[in-house]
C-alpha cells in the first residue's frame, strides 16, 4: 500500500499548502493536477475518460512504487460525483481500490449520465440532491461543506442504497419509466453514424419529467441516464411533437480518451437560421461551444416540421468548422475509434 493517504482541504484554504487538484483547475500551491478538464496536460500513462480513472491510475503507480502522494492535501474547486470519487480515492485509498469499478461507475453516472450498476445511478441521485442549496454562503464554502459531509458517505450510499431510498426513489422510478419507453418502442431512436447523431422521437402526449446531472442540476425531458445509456452518440436531438432540443454531451467538453469525439460546432448561426424560418414569434437560442453541454432549443411550440429541423441540423453539423478543442496544444490526436 502507499506510504500515506492525502487529507481533504477546501480549495481556497489549500492555497497555503502544497496540494493535488483532482477534476478541476490548479491553484497557486498545486504541485500536481489530475483532471480530464480541457487544456491540462496529464501524462499519457495516466489517461482516462474520467478524472476518477486518472486518479486511480495514479494510485496504481504509487502502490507499485511504494511511494506517497506528491502532496499531503487533495482538493477541488467544485462539487460533483467525479470530483467526489477522485478525492475519496486519495483520502481512502485502500477502501477505494477494493471498490474501484463501482466508484468509477458513480463518477460516470454524475459526469456522463451513464451507469452499469444501478447502485451507482442511485448514489449519483443522492449526491446530486444533496448539492442543492448553498444560497447563504459562498460557492467555495458550500463546496467545502459538501465534500466534508459526503466523503464519509460515498461507500455507505453505494453499498447500502436502501438506507437512502427516500433520496433516490422518485427519480429512480422516472429513470425506469423512461428506460421502459425506449425498450418498448414508445420513444424511438434513429442513429446517424457519420454525424455521431442520435435522434429521439417522443410521443407528444408522453410526459418526460427529467432527471439530475452533475451536482444539484436537474434537466427537463427524458431522463439523461435513459438517453445516454441507450446510445453511444455524443450529439443528441430530441423531437417531442413540435418541440425540439439538441445537446452536445459532456464527453465532448473534456479530454475524452476512449475515442476522439467529433468536434463541437458553434450552434449560434443555426439558432439564427431556425428563428428566421419560424412563421410566428418563436425564438431559438444556443449556448456557446465552450459550455459544459451546449444546447440548442426554443421557447413555445415551433412552426417548423421535424424533417426540416433535422435537415438543417444535419447540414450545420456537416459543414461548419470545429469550435472547441479540449486537448492541450501540440498533443497528437489519438486515432479515432473504428466502429463495426
Amino acid at each position: 500500500m502507499i506510504e500515506q493517504a492525502c487529507r481533504y482541504q477546501g480549495y481556497e484554504a489549500s492555497r497555503g499548502e502544497p496540494n493535488i487538484v483532482v477534476d478541476g483547475s490548479p491553484n497557486d500551491a498545486t504541485v500536481l493536477t489530475l483532471t480530464h478538464w480541457p487544456g491540462y496536460a496529464v501524462e499519457s500513462s495516466l489517461w482516462g475518460d474520467l478524472s476518477a480513472e486518472i486518479v486511480f491510475n495514479y494510485l496504481d503507480r504509487l502502490v507499485a512504487g511504494g511511494d506517497g502522494p506528491a502532496a499531503p492535501v487533495v482538493t477541488n474547486n467544485h462539487f460533483d460525483q467525479d470530483g467526489l470519487v477522485s478525492i475519496h480515492t486519495l483520502v481512502r485509498p485502500e477502501e477505494s481500490l477494493a471498490n474501484r469499478d463501482l466508484l468509477i461507475d458513480l463518477a460516470a453516472a454524475g459526469d456522463f449520465a451513464t451507469y452499469r450498476d444501478r447502485r451507482a445511478a442511485r448514489a449519483s441521485m443522492v449526491f446530486s440532491r444533496r448539492a442543492v442549496g448553498g444560497e447563504n454562503c459562498s460557492y467555495d464554502e458550500f463546496t467545502d461543506r459538501l465534500y466534508e459531509e459526503c466523503l464519509p458517505l460515498v461507500l455507505p450510499v453505494l453499498l447500502d442504497n436502501d438506507r437512502y431510498r427516500d433520496e433516490w426513489a422518485d427519480e429512480d422510478a422516472e429513470l425506469s419509466r423512461c428506460e421502459a419507453a425506449l425498450t418498448d418502442g414508445v420513444v424511438t431512436v434513429d442513429i446517424e453514424e457519420p454525424l455521431d447523431l442520435a435522434v429521439f422521437t417522443v410521443p407528444e402526449d408522453f410526459v418526460a419529467r427529467g432527471g439530475h446531472r452533475f451536482g444539484g442540476q436537474h434537466l427537463a425531458g427524458l431522463h439523461p441516464m435513459a438517453v445516454n445509456n441507450r446510445v453511444e452518440q455524443f450529439r443528441l436531438l430530441t423531437v417531442h411533437g413540435r418541440r425540439y432540443h439538441y445537446v452536445d454531451r459532456y464527453e465532448t467538453w473534456i479530454q475524452y480518451r476512449s475515442r476522439r469525439p467529433q468536434p463541437r460546432i458553434d450552434l449560434g448561426p443555426l439558432a439564427e437560421e431556425l428563428s428566421a424560418a419560424e412563421s410566428g414569434s418563436v425564438s431559438w437560442t444556443a449556448s456557446g461551444p465552450s459550455s459544459l453541454t451546449p444546447e440548442l432549443g426554443h421557447d413555445g411550440e415551433s412552426s417548423i416540421d421535424a424533417e426540416m429541423v433535422l435537415s438543417l441540423v444535419r447540414r450545420h453539423l456537416s459543414s461548419q468548422p470545429a469550435a472547441w478543442d479540449p486537448y492541450p496544444i501540440g498533443e497528437e490526436p489519438t486515432p479515432p475509434e473504428i466502429r463495426s
